[in-house]
């Protein structure tokens, strides 16, 4: 088997070893939030980060070796995507046993005369919205936290279906190498982002309507949150889809549509998770598009707006400890945020490591919300109004901190956690899944 780069990060696709390894030193002088006030980890600490990893994945290096020949070639695997591949193998081959054998379906096979838009248009209605039982036939009423079953959920249902098929595909695909598995999820991709009969337009103009309020809202663009892992997984297809091109096309314009239009400016600037969801959505999409200005920008926006205007200095989410479901919402908020430093790796300073000049960082936020994901009977705010028994499931940020900052209990915690929730609302707010790939 190759020698394997010595970054924690993700290190995909790299023309030479030596260069990878250059990065990774650039890396490794960012220190985590834990040694704030040093800027060489190394001084910190004589257990580098490949000492760590390596330590945590010691077992995984057999299968590894027994994995090698099924890469995509030029693949590295770095020891984070050790830890995962070994810890999901079964899981990720199950899961794909079963994708294999179902056909993409797309939103232009539920056409529906409530939305105001085309065939080609998502559409969805807003969660919280229900009749007013004073006007049944006037405009619909709020009741935060409490999703109305009612609801036109097709469009929202199949994408889901998509982000969840597609992703696990790609995975059994650079585990195993069985062609069956790239096949379908380029297949997907064809049909929903190429092909004219069955693609869908490249905005969220008719997202989350409200009944005798809105056609479409700016909040909708968080229904998207689902194509993040669609995009990460395309990333791996190129070599492997003619029509890969058009893909990107695809992405680059509904990232274009996100940064530009009115509502994807206005779900930009909002001050909760649907910030931190545009920013997790924008610095994926512009990553498979090639367009490293967003990114930059996007990372810009994490240090100097979403971390000072989010974060508490005890690391929690205040704006979500105020909703009818703040351990959901906190949970949530700590994914993407982790998401989106694990989306910018590769950028300097080194996000997932980064931390203002008071602490607050991933770092503070996973210190946070450990205990709580450990023991739910520890939490000391209202309980979610709904589904709060479903919860926790595996945390994804949980993961990605764990590697950042060398917290070993995260990991070990990370392990013991559901990885396939089949609650809708957790399904909702559940976007990556498939961690292998973005390690």
């Amino acid at each position: 088997m190759s020698h394997l780069p010595v970054s924690i990060a993700e290190v995909y696709f790299c023309d030479s070893l030596p260069r990878a390894i250059c990065a990774v030193r650039k890396k490794l002088k960012i220190s985590c939030k834990k040694y704030s006030g040093m800027t060489n980890m190394q001084s910190a600490n004589p257990l580098n980060r490949r000492r760590f990893l390596k330590s945590a994945a010691a077992a995984s290096y057999a299968t590894a070796a027994r994995l090698a020949w099924s890469l995509p070639r030029n693949l590295h695997r770095s020891d984070a995507f050790q830890l995962v591949a070994t810890a999901d193998r079964k899981r990720i081959l199950a899961s794909a046993a079963r994708y294999v054998a179902q056909a993409p379906l797309t939103i232009t096979a539920f056409p529906t005369k409530r939305s105001a838009g085309g065939l080609h248009d998502f559409y969805s209605q807003a969660d919280y919205f229900w009749p007013n039982p004073k006007d049944l036939n006037g405009p619909y009423i709020n009741r935060d936290g409490q999703s109305n079953p009612d609801n036109f959920d097709d469009h929202r249902r199949v994408m889901v279906a998509l982000s969840i098929q597609m992703p696990a595909l790609t995975a059994a695909w650079v585990l195993t190498g069985d062609k069956r598995f790239v096949e379908r999820a380029c297949e997907h991709l064809r049909a929903w982002f190429v092909t004219p009969e069955t693609r869908m337009n490249p905005n969220l103009q008719f997202a989350q309507a409200i009944q005798g309020v809105s056609t479409g809202r700016s909040i909708g663009i968080i229904d998207t949150i689902h194509l993040v892992e669609v995009a990460r997984a395309a990333s791996f297809l190129a070599p492997k889809m003619h029509e890969f091109a058009a893909v990107k096309a695809w992405f680059s314009s509904y990232l274009d549509w996100l940064s530009n239009s009115d509502r994807g400016k206005a779900e930009r600037d909002t001050k909760n998770n649907h910030a931190m969801c545009w920013a997790l959505q924008a610095a994926e999409y512009a990553r498979l598009a090639g367009n490293d200005a967003t990114r930059q920008d996007v990372y810009r926006r994490y240090r100097e707006i979403l971390l000072p205007d989010q974060l508490a200095m005890d690391g929690s989410f205040p704006r979500e400890l105020a909703r009818t479901k703040p351990y959901s919402y906190s949970i949530f908020n700590f994914d993407v945020m982790a998401g989106l430093c694990q989306s910018l790796v590769g950028l300097t300073p080194d996000p997932p490591s980064f931390h203002l000049a008071d602490g607050r960082g991933l770092s503070k936020a996973a210190e946070f919300i450990y205990p709580y994901i450990r023991d739910k009977s520890a939490w000391k705010w209202p309980r979610d109004v709904q589904h709060f028994d479903a919860l926790p499931v595996r945390s994804p940020g949980l993961l990605f901190s764990g590697i950042a900052c060398r917290e070993q209990k995260y990991i070990d915690l990370w392990k013991t956690l559901n990885p396939d929730p089949v609650d809708k609302e957790i399904v909702r707010n559940y976007p990556i899944r498939q961690p292998l790939l973005w390690v």
